[in-house]
């Protein structure tokens, strides 16, 4: 019976095509050919030589064309310009055409310094000279023939004719698509089996401003930004130093995206380099567009949710780790430079901390260090304490809390699971709203519904304080991904500090203490220098400016030696 009603009502309400066709693509030889003879148009054989295979470039011009034209669909694109003219050179014109992208490069460069020197006649293209000179000089009733060099029209115009800061030979294909997308514009001239490659970038970009996401009071106000270049020359104007090496990467087979690894070739291991950029050379994917993708892909444990690389929009914070030894890490369209290796330490300190006093800089750091282990464990053991250990909670305050309690339905574990998932709701929908309409719900759903929740007796008072202050500790850590960590994290103490109390809390802790024991970042362990201890044993706090002779010796830096012993000889 009820086979028979399904179909009914299938029969009923099925979608029926009036005109059903197949779509299917030739496999055969013979079905293409087939295909080929009731089309409109020209067989395959009859196109350009194949165009897809096409790897160095040819000395005809019109091949050349036909090649970029095919790669690049100029018949669709839009923006692909390909600008057809005549050079003069010794005066001869040759046949020539400019590619580039529109948008992408700067017109004034283009039109100044690449096609008016090549169109317009002057001194250097008009010059006459015969291809070979020959020069009869008698010694000792002997006749010396001195012959000149055959004319190279290449060399001539890449040293005459094109007065650009940056002008490359390219001879393959894949080369040339590559700097056109990037940004510059290419040179094919007939008779000749290389391109140039001219540097006239123009595109779009932001200017260098303020970090937004790692404010200090004191210090640089700076933040690196979505160009490499831009980038790249933030830390050299810092290090001011010829031995930062910078070396360029591409990776992503479709997106080739640029990568720059930054080291001090005369302090960084060379190991520590070599495994960078092993990991970044055996990267094999598609495309590949921020940081933070790329820091998943080459960190040395990504199932656990620890930060194992520092991620960093400051150019002085980047260069203080880069003269420490570090390697650094920066990626085309990304405002964010990554920091191997990284250490748990790492990720509690601010860029601000070398900007102040040494006690400042300690009593802060001491706060960050309470404010991780109050996200982490106030939460769970406010469950653990007051369903298994209420005798560690002074008498008056646990009549408070009983008392706060009466009226509330629910178990403490779903009350602040509650409260928990609200919250996180609360500052998710604060950053993805609007800047000016953010704080404006910050405000009501943390005062207005937590107020009402109260009165509503879903919640009682004493937790929304307990959601509170391990909210305001979560905010008060430095990195953004170790916050994260932590706020995931602690549900983890939550649920076993209400099922085992106490003794869950410690399960939770120990099994959290043996990750981090375990876990390493290019080679280094995670608790350097705690675990295992180091010669150079400084601990948490920072020592006087003074003190810090030596680096840290988990590097192996080839430089051990930061500064003299007497640092300050102004005063002996």
């Amino acid at each position: 019976m009820n086979n028979n009603i399904k179909q009914f009502f299938k029969k009923l309400f099925e979608y029926k095509d009036s005109t059903p066709y197949n779509f299917t693509l030739p496999e055969t030889q013979e079905e293409k050919s087939e295909l080929n003879t009731f089309s409109n148009f020209p067989p395959e054989e009859a196109n350009t030589p194949n165009n897809s295979e096409a790897k160095e470039v040819f000395p005809t011009l019109s091949v050349n064309m036909e090649i970029i034209k095919s790669r690049y669909n100029t018949l669709i694109n839009s923006d692909i310009i390909i600008r057809s003219f005549s050079l003069t050179a010794r005066d001869k014109e040759y046949s020539a055409f400019l590619l580039y992208i529109d948008g992408m490069i700067d017109a004034t460069s283009v039109n100044h310094f690449v096609l008016d020197p090549l169109m317009l006649r002057n001194t250097a293209n008009t010059y006459k000279d015969s291809n070979i000179v020959e020069t009869r000089t008698a010694i000792s009733n002997n006749i010396v023939l001195k012959k000149v060099k055959k004319f190279n029209l290449a060399d001539y115009i890449y040293k005459h004719l094109v007065p650009q800061n940056s002008v490359k030979k390219l001879t393959e294909f894949d080369e040339i698509a590559s700097s056109v997308n990037s940004g510059n514009c290419v040179l094919f001239v007939d008779t000749l089996n290389i391109v140039f490659d001219i540097d006239a970038k123009g595109f779009k970009q932001r200017s260098v401003d303020k970090p937004d996401n790692e404010i200090v009071i004191r210090g640089p106000h700076e933040a690196f930004v979505e160009a490499i270049r831009t980038n790249t020359s933030l830390l050299r104007r810092i290090v001011n130093n010829e031995k930062l090496i910078i070396e360029n990467l591409e990776i992503g087979e479709l997106s080739q995206t640029k990568c720059a690894v930054c080291y001090m070739e005369n302090i960084a291991n060379s190991d520590l380099v070599a495994e960078v950029k092993y990991r970044l050379n055996n990267i094999n994917i598609d495309y590949l567009t921020s940081a933070g993708q790329l820091e998943q892909l080459i960190e040395d444990n990504g199932k656990v949710s620890l930060p194992q690389l520092i991620a960093t929009e400051r150019p002085d914070k980047a260069s203080n780790y880069l003269l420490e030894g570090r390697v650094i890490i920066l990626l085309n369209g990304s405002p964010y430079a990554l920091i191997a290796p990284g250490t748990f330490l790492d990720f509690l300190s601010s860029p601000e901390d070398y900007n102040l006093k040494y006690k400042f800089s300690n009593f802060l750091k001491m706060l960050r260090i309470l404010a991780v282990l109050i996200t982490l464990l106030l939460p769970g053991l406010y469950v653990a304490i007051t369903n298994f250990h209420q005798e560690f909670i002074p008498t008056e305050l646990l009549f408070s809390i009983v008392a706060s309690r009466e009226a509330v339905p629910f178990p403490i574990f779903f009350e602040l699971l509650i409260m928990e998932i609200s919250f996180e709701l609360i500052r998710e929908a604060g950053l993805r709203v609007p800047s000016p309409i953010g704080p404006t719900i910050g405000i009501v759903g943390a005062l207005v519904l937590g107020q009402a929740a109260v009165d509503a007796s879903i919640v009682s008072p004493i937790l929304i304080i307990i959601v509170a202050i391990t909210a305001i500790a979560s905010f008060a850590i430095p990195d953004f991904s170790l916050g994260f960590h932590c706020r995931i994290a602690r549900f983890s103490y939550v649920i076993l500090g209400y099922l085992f109390g106490f003794l869950g809390i410690a399960i939770t802790f120990s099994i959290h203490a043996i990750i981090l024991c375990s876990l390493k970042s290019f080679g280094v362990p995670y608790l350097q220098p705690f675990v295992p201890v180091t010669k150079n044993f400084k601990g948490i706090l920072l020592s006087p400016p003074w003190k810090r002779e030596n680096r840290a010796d988990f590097l192996n830096v080839k430089r051990q030696k930061r500064q003299d012993n007497i640092s300050m000889k102004w005063k002996t």
